[in-house]
């Protein structure tokens, strides 16, 4: 199976707008010259926070108007980041990103606002994908009774878009995002999560419904986090017949040899930064496998001894997918080429996105991957992660 034919995606998750107007600005500051940078479409996989879509949908022609608005620059949208609720450039994001979660009505009724704006943005009989978060938060759940609530929710949700569909002819599918130390984060988590998803669809008649509207936004650094064999995870969520909605084309940090390597491990210090969540795992010899909830600069230079015995260390800081290494750190992107080239033996095409949305937040220590400007730094990742494509799809 060849890769998807439409445009390359990047996500706008890295411009702030909690309005319409912000949201345009945004294109037009930078993805129209990363556009014509690239010398070809690209796509704009749209982040509309839920103040956009409650302003969108408060009359009838919002979506149209907005949709002809993006058409007018040039611009095509095929799918949208539905995981940040709220502002996601606030002074601190962390935990509070993963707000409303699953259990929460709250969180149905945004996506099926998304879903209805994405409508109007893709052309006729068009295919979309929601990202949306994995359940939620592991240390912010309830124990007792989230998973069931979850479900409940998610159902409405496959309902919704099943008459969407019948309505407009156009197919939208959700694609929840596994993360680290969130509910759904182990390729493992979320197999078992769907079987009982499937199960509980079944009872009430919608599991084609289900099977068709819901599956998962593969997000390539966080299974690189977890340590998981990156191809494996993509084959066993096929085998399970679990639908990779969307592919998120990200890197993470690595760094081996940790207790060896001060030097890198003072550069790491200075990634640990207050907006973003950055949870950082190690892997021993033997397998096992630990982690921290987030990225601290004490973490980074004065570890505990067990930590410095660790093979490498692994950080969910999204970094350019462009480069091997930023400064004396390396980069999961060796994880990233294995699992386009299994992505691509998929018997369908996901949508393909790149979304580093960590440019605003890099340390200034001169790493010549994160100096650039916004715009070039873009047009580094789109136009190495087109030729990745292309010489992937020539294997």
């Amino acid at each position: 199976m060849s890769f998807s034919q439409l445009p390359l995606s990047y996500c706008t998750n890295v411009h702030p707008g909690l309005t319409r107007d912000a949201v345009l600005d945004g294109l037009r500051q930078f993805t129209v010259p990363l556009q014509a940078n690239c010398g070809g479409p690209i796509a704009a996989g749209l982040w509309l926070a839920a103040p956009v879509i409650k302003d969108l949908l408060a009359e009838a022609e919002g979506p149209r108007r907005f949709a002809e608005a993006v058409e007018k620059l040039g611009l095509s949208c095929h799918t949208l980041n539905a995981f940040p609720y709220g502002d996601f450039h606030s002074a601190r994001v962390k935990e509070q990103v993963y707000l409303p979660d699953w259990s929460d009505p709250a969180r149905t009724q945004y996506t099926l606002g998304c879903a209805r704006v994405l409508a109007e943005l893709l052309p006729s009989a068009g295919e979309g994908s929601l990202s949306t978060v994995p359940l939620g938060f592991k240390s912010l759940v309830p124990a007792l009774g989230f998973l069931e609530a979850a479900i409940e929710q998610l159902l409405v949700v496959a309902r919704g878009l099943a008459e969407l569909e019948r309505r407009t002819g156009k197919t939208i599918r959700l694609a929840i995002e596994p993360e680290p130390l969130c509910v759904l984060e182990t390729t493992a988590e979320t197999v078992a999560f769907f079987r009982l998803l499937h199960g509980r669809a079944e009872e009430f008649g919608l599991l084609d419904a289900v099977q068709r509207h819901l599956g998962v936004c593969y997000d390539v650094c966080h299974q690189s986090v977890e340590f998981e064999d990156v191809a494996a995870s993509i084959r066993q969520l096929a085998d399970e017949q679990i639908r990779i909605n969307k592919v998120h084309i990200t890197c993470a940090i690595d760094l081996p040899n940790p207790g060896r390597n001060v030097a890198a491990r003072a550069a790491l210090g200075r990634y640990a930064e207050p907006r973003y969540l950055h949870q950082t795992f190690a892997q021993w010899a033997d397998g096992r496998v630990a982690s921290h909830l987030d990225l601290s600069p004490e973490l980074a230079t004065a570890p505990t001894a067990d930590w410095l015995t660790a093979d490498r260390w692994r950080i969910h800081f999204h970094v350019p997918v462009h480069a091997e290494r930023v400064g004396e750190l390396e980069t999961t992107r060796s994880d990233l080429r294995r699992a386009l080239a299994t992505v691509r033996l998929l018997d369908y095409a996901p949508h393909l996105e790149v979304e580093t949305y960590t440019w605003t937040v890099f340390p200034q220590d001169g790493a010549e991957a994160t100096s650039l400007p916004l715009v070039d730094g873009l047009t580094a990742e789109m136009l190495s992660t087109r030729a990745l494509l292309d010489e992937l799809g020539a294997v």
